[in-house]
């Protein structure tokens, strides 16, 4: 069996992945429009800042975080912990915004969108928000110049946090205005925490004029989660969203609309829960391309789920089966679904579509 990305099992029998495939995933212009910046610490970033603060983190607890397998570790409790050991001053926000995004640049990412939750950074790394925000703006425009990657930042709510700190981040977003700060964004556990309780908050950064997408969804959560983020809270995008196959009547609705969902191909929900077997064939990423939804992949977490954003768009090709023209199709929505101006559209549309449809005719 050919090795896969993330661990994953393979579902696609007979398909060979080549090195010709390989070096058409990694050649073909990418947006990322979905990943957490605390789930793409390197590794060894993680380590040095754990031994420099001393951090009452075992070496086997943070090989165990690393590690993907059919149940891996949650990546929530890494998260936490970065927020409360390893990440102390702004220059370790910095340090892990420029790495990440000299780790996409090297997979021809040419523009990215990332998660920050700026509660856990003031409220227990102890970093005030306008500090906080200058590093990983620095780090934007240090990457820009050395890597000629384009990013935007999207300070995200802690859903499990009181709804008042939403309102809070969007007044802190209100008076530390930059250019590479887009959008409000929300995560963390969806379970017992739908999107209506952040009404408040989502208001209040579209009156600013923000952008705005939300997580809902996601592991089995109710389709009601996916239409209350787009009919109450405005989303421009949804994140993940794979509960609304089980209302097709929604899902035609907002294929008509063109929202875009930026779906995770590594998402271990699925993995654990279908048999090995069939897992890729009854993930609600195929249903819900079936069902007219604009779809875009993403990494998510790639350090921790051990995936690269090629290897994202080799799991979309080689597990759920699209063909070379989804994926054109999958690039032209991320452009589509990026928050920048039309003029860049237009042109990324145009000049991206030449380049993969070159990258696609080595493959013949």
């Amino acid at each position: 069996m050919n090795e896969t990305p993330g661990n994953v099992p393979a579902s696609r029998t007979g398909i060979t992945i080549t090195p010709a495939h390989r070096a058409f995933f990694r050649a073909i212009p990418k947006v990322e429009l979905h990943c957490h910046l605390l789930g793409a610490v390197r590794y060894e970033t993680f380590l040095d800042l754990a031994a420099k603060r001393g951090a009452p983190i075992a070496r086997e607890e943070i090989d165990a975080f690393y590690t993907r397998g059919e149940k891996p570790v949650g990546v929530l409790r890494v998260l936490r912990a970065l927020d409360e050991h390893l990440l102390l001053e702004p220059g370790d926000l910095h340090r892990i915004a420029y790495e990440y995004l000299e780790d996409v640049a090297a997979h021809n990412v040419r523009h990215a969108e990332f998660f920050w939750n700026p509660t856990g950074t003031v409220r227990v790394s102890g970093i005030a928000y306008g500090d906080a925000q200058a590093a990983i703006v620095t780090a934007i425009r240090d990457a820009a110049r050395d890597f000629g990657v384009s990013a935007r930042l999207i300070p995200s709510i802690d859903r499990e946090a009181d709804p008042d700190e939403a309102v809070a981040l969007v007044e802190w977003m209100k008076q530390h205005r930059a250019e590479e700060v887009a959008g409000l964004g929300i995560d963390y556990r969806e379970n017992d925490r739908p999107p209506e309780l952040f009404w408040k908050a989502y208001r209040n950064a579209r009156a600013a004029g923000f952008r705005t997408t939300a997580h809902a969804g996601e592991f089995g959560m109710p389709w009601r989660n996916v239409e209350t983020a787009v009919e109450l809270l405005k989303v421009d995008r949804v994140d993940h969203g794979y509960t609304i196959v089980d209302n097709p009547e929604l899902a035609a609705r907002y294929a008509e609309s063109g929202i875009v969902f930026t779906v995770v191909p590594t998402n271990s929900y699925y993995l654990r829960t279908l048999p090995a077997d069939q897992w890729a064939d009854r993930h609600p990423i195929r249903r819900m391309r079936a069902l007219g939804l604009k779809l875009h992949p993403n990494t998510d977490d790639p350090t921790l789920h051990k995936v690269t954003p090629s290897e994202a768009w080799e799991l979309m090709f080689s597990h759920f089966a699209f063909g070379i023209d989804d994926l054109r199709a999958f690039m032209l929505n991320g452009i589509d679904g990026a928050w920048i101006d039309d003029a860049a559209r237009a042109a990324w549309r145009e000049q991206w579509t030449r380049e993969f449809d070159a990258c696609a005719g080595t493959l013949a």
